[in-house]
């Protein structure tokens, strides 16, 4: 079996697809930690381990992300957008409008019919637009972030957050909590806070068609039902949103290597 890796460098966490054909064969996330040279040899290392091919086996390997340049064996680099761009319009040929949601940044796109980028912004640089808003929250409230979806929808009244800075935010929340606001009406207000900035974001590309939310924090069931709410639109995650960068840059590989 011969196959194609792609791996995407985060800020926060770095992702790996080895892929055959058009099928995944194993995946892999790590934290980026502070040598994004050393993760990335680390993800080829599982990647290959867990496929259990060797590097001969191995036709082309393109890389992205942040840390995309650190990433020594890699054959090919491209942009992050582009990888998310192929990755969803491959799986929802409906789809026109993305945001990607990171721990940093928050990136909208707009795609054609054909799947082509039209249009590309990032957040600013507070972090009140990206998912690091809700790992604040997280350590103030002191519950493990992975819990903060289901927390939310348990909400009855949801409060509304004045700002949507994280610095902000991380205060008001402290004087919620002491005037008595139960945590999940604390988070499934930042998560309305958080999805009216996605929605900003995104009707500043222009919402056409079908929305799709990708990255780590698309697995936030809370998050998505928010944003559900806010957006006009049919709102879809791929099956694997963590990874929409990684199997793009995969994808991207299959193509420069197929006959």
């Amino acid at each position: 079996m011969q196959g194609v890796i792609g791996i995407d460098i985060g800020s926060a966490y770095s992702k790996g697809v080895l892929m055959s054909g058009s099928d995944i064969v194993h995946s892999v996330v790590l934290p980026s930690g502070g040598n994004y040279g050393s993760t990335a040899d680390q993800v080829r290392e599982r990647l290959l381990s867990g496929s259990r091919l060797n590097e001969d086996d191995i036709k082309m390997i393109v890389a992205t992300g942040l840390g995309a340049k650190t990433v020594s064996f890699a054959h090919e680099t491209k942009t992050d957008i582009s990888c998310h761009n192929l990755c969803v319009s491959r799986a929802f040929p409906s789809v026109r409008t993305v945001v990607d949601v990171g721990d940093l940044h928050s990136k909208a796109f707009r795609m054609d019919e054909a799947g082509n980028l039209v249009r590309f912004l990032m957040s600013s640089k507070c972090a009140g637009g990206s998912g690091r808003v809700l790992k604040v929250l997280a350590r103030v409230l002191q519950v493990p972030v992975e819990d903060l979806g289901e927390l939310s929808l348990a909400s009855q009244t949801r409060v509304d957050f004045n700002t949507g800075c994280a610095v902000f935010a991380e205060s008001e929340a402290v004087s919620r909590i002491a005037e008595g606001t139960k945590k999940e009406d604390l988070v499934a207000g930042i998560h309305r806070a958080l999805a009216a900035q996605i929605l900003s974001l995104a009707e500043r590309v222009g919402l056409e068609g079908d929305f799709a939310l990708t990255g780590g924090w698309a697995r936030d069931k809370g998050l998505v039902a928010a944003t559900g709410e806010a957006v006009p639109l049919k709102v879809v995650i791929p099956p694997r949103p963590i990874m929409t960068a990684s199997i793009g840059a995969a994808m991207f590989a299959a193509d420069m290597v197929r006959p």
